[in-house]
């Protein structure tokens, strides 16, 4: 995509993109931040590595391996035991997912971000000084509350500040920003995986967390579509043309949110010495109006499961969430170094950090792409190659072959970041209406959330007992079955103005005024 397609973004729109989107960053930054010194936290080893890569890492830290200080160098935890650290994230990651959704209908998206911010920087503040196991589970918990909050309500932030012809591509930052995270936690962890420096992997997440809370506080907007549903017309337009810019021709947008100049007109009755029940010109009665949407009630979680409307979008974007879990993503994210230490020695951590790179990349190149082919066509495509690199893999793994194991993983990874990645953390807000897309995100969310548990709890498990690489083909098998459902039920989002049209449903006829 041609640089003038972007010429019309201000920095203000930038800045409260960047913003938002920390907390997607801190979600792969937790989610990963154990992968690397996984060894060194758990007593195993008392550095990662033995290469020249190790001798460097040593120069620029000048710090011994066998520190002394008055907190353990390191928490002794049989491989159960680690895993349920690990997923204590996700446990925390659910009861936001949860939560969120009510909030950020109720008190708005910003509200919410903050909220999240500070789970963010309360957690790394427990994690980085564990004594002891519970603590460091407990701080995995806060932090995951933080990001389960910030993948739900984020992705509705950003499909509601981008500008419309763009919303795929800026969606997708809900994804790139996560992954960006992955890429930064595996990439400290290269050096700071020995002694007691693991804890300052811990520790840069609770900053990036006060960057936000700080960023958010202090610049930071709310949702103009979520002013203009709540009937603040005027806030909703004064943010909007800020967002926009000054120049920017924002009435169709304005228009496009079905929410109306109601609170205006009312305004503008008041003044004149009308209340709105009388025509302004013959002093005859008006007709009631439409309800506007600021006149609509929210949708709760539960709502959305009974309404015929919102139902089949909450099974087809819970599916997809779940999708994005089980053809096996977080078995690289969470366990790559371990998985891939017998095969490739130290080179393991090596391979995660470029993995985590190429997933930057490549969900960041591809990210128009979903604006131009669709969501459905890029969701096919990634789950396809998914399922490709998952068989090639298992092969690579059970027979010891580097080369292909290292292009597999990469493959894998590759794929997952042209479609599956991105795609499903904006499929809510197009596939139902405004007053439903809180609780249909809070569902997909928890689905997603409950299926990495699954994933971070029972990979180790089901990997040793299996043998490892066989598990890659029961991944496969999910990957088929996940891609025929999404050809069968999922529809196209691509180019449709809202959820009625994307279902094909007929709008009531509106009652003129």
């Amino acid at each position: 995509m041609a640089p003038k397609a972007f010429a019309d973004l201000t920095p203000y729109f930038l800045y409260l993109l960047l913003t938002a989107t920390l907390g997607p960053l801190l979600f792969g930054y937790h989610l990963a931040e154990l992968n690397a010194p996984q060894q060194v936290i758990t007593c195993v080893k008392e550095s990662l590595g033995t290469s020249t890569f190790h001798r460097i890492k040593n120069a620029l830290t000048h710090t011994s391996a066998s520190d002394n200080g008055s907190l353990p160098q390191c928490l002794p935890m049989n491989p159960t035991e680690f895993g349920v650290v690990s997923s204590f994230f996700t446990l925390g990651g659910l009861i936001g997912a949860l939560s969120a959704g009510p909030v950020t209908a109720k008190q708005g998206r910003l509200l919410t971000m903050i909220y999240s911010s500070a789970f963010a920087v309360v957690g790394p503040a427990l994690e980085a000084p564990a004594i002891n196991v519970p603590m460091l589970a407990i701080g995995r918990l806060v932090s995951g509350v933080g990001a389960g909050a910030a993948t739900v309500v984020v992705p509705i932030y950003i499909s509601e500040i981008s500008p419309p012809s763009k919303r795929g591509f800026f969606g997708a930052f809900t994804q790139i920003l996560t992954n960006c995270g992955i890429l930064i936690t595996q990439a400290l962890g290269l050096f700071l995986s020995r002694g007691q420096l693991w804890r300052i992997i811990l520790a840069v997440g609770g900053l990036i967390g006060l960057i936000q809370a700080l960023g958010l506080v202090l610049g930071g907007q709310e949702s103009p579509k979520w002013l203009a549903e709540k009937g603040k017309t005027s806030s909703a337009r004064k943010i909007l043309q800020r967002i926009r810019g000054e120049d920017a021709n924002i009435e169709d947008e304005l228009s496009g949110w079905a929410a109306g100049d109601q609170d205006e007109e009312e305004e503008r009755l008041l003044a004149s010495g009308h209340d709105g029940n009388e025509d302004t010109n013959s002093g005859a009665p008006r007709l009631l109006r439409r309800p506007s949407q600021a006149q609509r009630q929210n949708v709760g979680v539960f709502g959305v499961l009974k309404h015929p409307d919102y139902a089949p979008a909450v099974f087809a974007v819970t599916m997809i969430m779940v999708a994005q879990q089980f053809t096996g993503i977080n078995s690289i994210v969470m366990y790559g170094v371990g998985l891939l230490s017998d095969l490739l020695a130290a080179n393991s951590a090596i391979l995660n950090v470029l993995v985590a790179a190429v997933n930057v990349v490549i969900t960041t190149s591809c990210a128009p792409l979903s604006d131009r082919w669709g969501r459905k066509t890029c969701l096919l495509i990634s789950i396809s190659g998914m399922g490709i690199s998952s068989i090639l893999l298992a092969v690579g793994i059970m027979r010891s072959v580097k080369v292909l194991s290292a292009v597999s993983v990469i493959l894998f990874v590759a794929s997952f970041g042209f479609g599956l990645g991105p795609i499903p953390f904006i499929l809510a807000s197009e596939l139902v209406n405004t007053e439903a897309v809180g609780a249909t995100q809070s569902w997909a969310l928890a689905a997603n959330w409950i299926a990495t548990f699954i994933v971070a709890q029972f990979f180790p498990l089901i990997n040793e007992k299996m043998g490892k690489g066989q598990v890659y083909f029961i991944f496969a098998a999910f990957a088929l079955l996940f891609g025929s459902f999404i050809t069968w039920w999922v529809p196209e989002t691509k180019g449709k103005r809202d959820a009625d049209e994307v279902w094909g449903r007929k709008k009531a006829p509106d009652l003129e005024d």
